[in-house]
């Protein structure tokens, strides 16, 4: 039961045991054993390994099914010739993993790296994955980072191919989600598939670079490469390795047993170390000369390149590090052009991309930044290097010219990783469905700074202290207490120096004015924790039942954060010798139970241990650089539950004549719903074509700046050459969000829909919402109904006004075939929902109705609504779309058959709150120019031809401006 693939279990199992013949009594014994079996046992322990891996596999020559479905699972199943009761006992140990993969974008490539050369060759990955394993990471997500790590090596150029090639390739993770993982596992695999030079490009500074370090030294390059020759028995002998005064040191480095060249595999050689950068070839050019027992043949030749050590580097985005690499590497000569070479640039968006202004560049010249620049030369000296960019920020790296071959644009791929089990992002903290009111999310996570509140400022600490005491009695009552070792307050208001630093004189005063160990202190912790905390417990973690059972354990955590004299440290700097801060050293130090107090950086690509208590007020107009600043997000494990982010609500942006007041809890939303959308029109156009990909990543561009209303229309992509044309969405709700802001227009758009409106007067009708995964209950909502043919329906969407460009337009080339040239659609069910009962706010509108209102607000600084429709309206469309045949989902709507689509179509008043909405309607009837008609489009599934293309362009050529566009396919 190879990687190559499921095999008859029970002939197999024949061919090994010692019977004469097998015995049906064989396969019933073996699930009885399976049946059994108790946590931890090893049999079950392998096929649920063996089972995870098979579901998980992209693209495997022994099947055809989509990995992560039932289907797949059943095709295992055929394979092994397992029985209904033996597929069942399966089924109950090791469900189908469900959940998304990664998604891909790609070109075309050429096969080289399958996966019995990857088992062939996998002593790295190996022992990478037995490492993971025991650090507590299940078969899934072991498998997922398998799969996500293959998908990069295998578009990677074959390191032994005779002609040199450099891929070009972009991973997209989350912020604090994994990312180091991932490249980590991508190394190992490109390592042993025969890559010998890699270079990691760590961070801007160097308790950045030395974390990248550490963890690659830990967890990949291992004990033997690390101590080399030494013996790790001679105190003297150990005189300057790395690690020895590191707490994690050899306990949790792995470690092969020998070193790797003498188990037959290959070892690997540092040229940085943890606290050393590259600062020049200690041993001179020799430390990068490649050892070859066949000289009349090339280093990428097998019979070399296997027997070679791999040389890995972690190294500084900084301009002088960089040069001095380059220069050691000019020394190489002819070499460098047999070197297959690795880069993985960890936060490719920050300094890596060239900012540089084309228009400004002298006789059409390209003029480089610093770091780009220095990237650049290293990729020439390198034909044979592959650069791969990891971020969790892609816009920036997206909107790379695709037109400059020596620049980092991702022309051979980009991969989007799954949000990982577990992991705490944006919709743990903000409600994205819900559109009217206060969502779980908020309600539990955030608590937002007005005007009215105060600062909140020792609310924060107090709920730092609280949280603080509620780690350590789940400690003491079974709940693992590793990730408790750290418990770590942020405070974020500034990214300057001298503030941070009146900042933290405060918050000590207001520490040591606190009383935590007097009558009043306790007051107001007890009141805080009744009040919030225990109203949001997780009830499957212990909790004390009053702040009596807690108060005990207050008094060691305040200890705790005491300790070294003060609660509070400033982790700034300007210049690399502000950030050598030895007292904030997660790795070395056994507790660290502090507020820290800091600016740019806390800002990226620092991980903050142990964050519980966030209290953010800084403001800035960059989207990626205020993602990045979102330390909150990240894995919290045992205290999920107890994370509160305190955020400015009221906040103070810019000066003079361009002051204004911003919300950055709706500004992070913002960011986070583009980021969302970008990652499902990725996942949308993933799938091939008649086995071609339907995109390649020259052209996200234009699906990207479809969604972002903040690109300015001189943004770069104005330089791509790919122009989306057409989009196609069967089954697929279209919502445009960016309506005008324009009161004329409006009114215009309006009267628009006027025909509609009359259709939808009349008495409305119960939607019943079917029990689905958001609900165990069925749930409904009034609403008017009225069906409309699809002629009338595309001359009102075809007659619209927009403000910022026809965002309708790639979809009404997709709607307008829909009369029988792609596909036939007859009419739309046009369905207008009504508020609750208890919230309805009801006006005539063109003197029809009366209609119920809805409030919308715009996203910060955007013409965009956050979501149109509400999220049950969504579903039940989405019911009726998917079952167009069934009667049993609509009530009393009609059944849709495979001809009708859906509308859903909202009044709505732009406003905060509902006060708004009830002036607009305090006459009963609400002026045209103040109701914006929003809706939701969703096609039946059939509306597609037997293609099943959803995406169309054309293309430019760049060299004749003036000739005729013509189609990308």
């Amino acid at each position: 039961m190879s990687r190559r693939g499921p095999k008859h279990f029970a002939k197999l199992a024949f061919v090994l045991a010692d019977a004469d013949e097998p015995a049906d009594t064989d396969m019933s014994h073996f699930r009885d054993r399976i049946l059994a079996a108790e946590p931890g046992d090893e049999l079950l322990a392998l096929w649920r390994r063996k089972l995870t891996a098979w579901d998980f596999e992209q693209s495997p020559t022994w099947s055809v099914t989509a990995p992560r479905t039932p289907v797949r699972r059943a095709e295992v199943y055929d394979k092994l010739a397992f029985g209904v009761d033996l597929r069942k006992t399966f089924d109950a140990a090791v469900p189908v993993h469900t959940a998304p993969g990664p998604v891909t974008i790609s070109r075309e490539f050429q096969p080289w790296y399958t996966r019995e050369q990857a088992a062939n060759r996998s002593f790295y990955w190996a022992s990478y994955e037995r490492l993971l394993r025991r650090k507590g990471w299940s078969d899934a997500a072991v498998s997922g980072l398998d799969e996500a790590a293959h998908a990069v090596v295998e578009r990677l150029a074959d390191p032994t191919r005779d002609d040199s090639y450099g891929a070009r390739g972009l991973v997209v993770g989350y912020v604090q989600s994994g990312k180091t993982a991932n490249f980590t596992g991508v190394t190992a695999k490109a390592i042993d598939a025969g890559y010998r030079l890699v270079i990691v490009l760590g961070g801007t500074l160097n308790l950045l670079r030395g974390q990248t370090q550490r963890r690659l030294d830990m967890e990949l390059i291992g004990q033997e490469n690390i101590l080399g020759a030494a013996d790790p028995n001679d105190p003297d002998a150990l005189v300057g390795i790395d690690y020895q005064d590191d707490e994690d040191w050899p306990a949790k480095f792995v470690s092969f047993g020998a070193r790797p060249s003498v188990l037959g595999a290959f070892d690997i050689e540092r040229l940085t170390s943890r606290d050393r950068d590259y600062m020049a070839l200690e041993r001179g050019i020799s430390a990068l000369e490649f050892e070859k027992p066949d000289r009349t043949r090339p280093l990428h030749d097998p019979a070399n390149l296997h027997a070679a050590r791999a040389r890995v580097m972690v190294v500084k985005k900084n301009k002088s590090v960089l040069e001095t690499l380059v220069n050691d590497l000019k020394k190489m000569g002819p070499i460098l052009g047999e070197i297959p070479a690795l880069i993985i640039d960890d936060e490719s968006d920050q300094a890596s991309v060239n900012t540089t202004d084309p228009k400004k560049w002298e006789d059409g010249k390209v003029t480089r930044t610093a770091i780009n620049g220095q990237i650049s030369k290293l990729l020439k000296l390198l034909p044979r290097a592959q650069y791969v960019g990891y971020t969790a920020t892609p816009f920036a790296n997206v909107f790379i010219d695709p037109g400059d071959e020596e620049d980092l644009f991702p022309r051979d791929f980009l991969i989007s990783l799954p949000r990982p089990a577990d992991y705490m992002g944006v919709q743990d903290f903000h409600d994205l469905d819900d559109v009217d009111d206060e969502g779980d999310a908020e309600k539990t996570h955030v608590r937002g700074i007005y005007d009215s509140t105060g600062d909140r400022l020792q609310e924060a600490l107090d709920a730092f202290v609280l949280t603080g005491a509620l780690k350590l009695y789940r400690a003491e009552h079974g709940v693992p207490s590793g990730p408790f070792r750290h418990h770590t307050m942020l405070v974020h208001e500034s990214v300057r120096m001298a503030e941070h630093a009146a900042l933290a004189l405060r918050i000590n005063t207001m520490w040591d004015n606190a009383a935590y160990t007097g009558p009043e202190g306790h007051t107001r912790l007890a009141t805080l924790f009744g009040k919030d905390f225990h109203t949001h417990v997780d009830g499957s973690l212990p909790t004390p039942a009053t702040y009596v059972d807690l108060k005990p354990y207050v008094s060691q955590a305040r200890r705790l954060i005491n300790q070294g004299g003060s609660p509070v440290m400033v982790i700034n700097g300007e210049s690399e010798r502000d950030y050598a801060q030895p007292d904030l050293d997660f790795d070395r130090t056994p507790n660290v139970w502090k507020i820290l107090v800091g600016g740019t950086k806390l800002s990226r690509g620092f991980t903050v241990e142990g964050l519980t208590i966030t209290y953010y007020r800084r403001t800035t107009q960059q989207a990626d650089t205020l993602m990045q600043m979102g330390r909150w997000f990240g894995f919290r494990p045992g205290y999920r539950d107890l994370v509160r982010l305190y955020i400015g609500r009221e906040e103070s942006l810019g000066r003079g004549r361009n002051a204004k007041t911003v919300d950055l809890y709706e500004a992070f939303e913002a960011i986070c719903r583009d980021e969302e959308l970008f990652r499902a029109e990725l996942a949308r156009y993933a799938p091939l074509v008649d086995g071609r990909p339907q995109v390649t990543p020259a052209q996200i561009p234009p699906l990207v700046a479809q969604h972002l209303p903040w690109v300015k229309p001189s943004a770069r992509n104005k330089m791509f050459n790919a122009e989306l044309v057409e989009v196609r969405s069967p089954g697929t709700p279209i919502e445009p969000a960016a309506y005008p802001q324009d009161a004329q227009m409006t009114a215009r758009n309006t009267e628009r829909w006027k025909s509609v409106l009359a259709a939808v007067s009349g008495t409305p009708a119960t939607c019943l919402l079917q029990p689905d995964a958001t609900s165990p209950l069925s749930r409904s909502f009034q609403a008017a109904t009225t069906v409309i043919s699809h002629a009338q329906l595309l001359s009102i969407l075809s007659s619209l006004e927009w403000e910022d460009g026809n965002v309708l337009a790639p979809h009404l080339t997709y709607l307008s075939q829909l009369d029988g040239r792609l596909a036939k659609v007859d009419d739309w069910l046009v369905i207008a929902p009504q508020r609750t009962q208890r919230n309805r706010i009801e006006a005539a509108v063109l003197g029809l109705g009366p209609f119920s209102l809805f409030r919308r607000s715009r996203q910060s600084g955007k013409l965009s609504f956050g979501r149109i429709s509400g999220l049950e309206h969504r579903l039940y469309a989405q019911q009726l779309i998917n079952q167009p045949d069934s009667a049993s989902a609509v009530g009393s709507s009609p059944v849709l058959g495979a001809t009708r689509g859906v509308v859903l179509l909202y009044p709505v008043v732009e406003a905060a709150q509902d006060d708004e909405v009830k002036a607009v309607a305090a006459t009963g009837t609400a002026a045209t120019d103040r109701v914006i008609m929003a809706f939701t489009v969703i096609p039946p599934k059939a509306a597609i031809d037997t293609k099943q293309q959803l995406v169309r362009f054309r293309t430019r050529d760049s060299s004749r401006p003036d000739a005729a566009i013509v189609n990308a396919f």
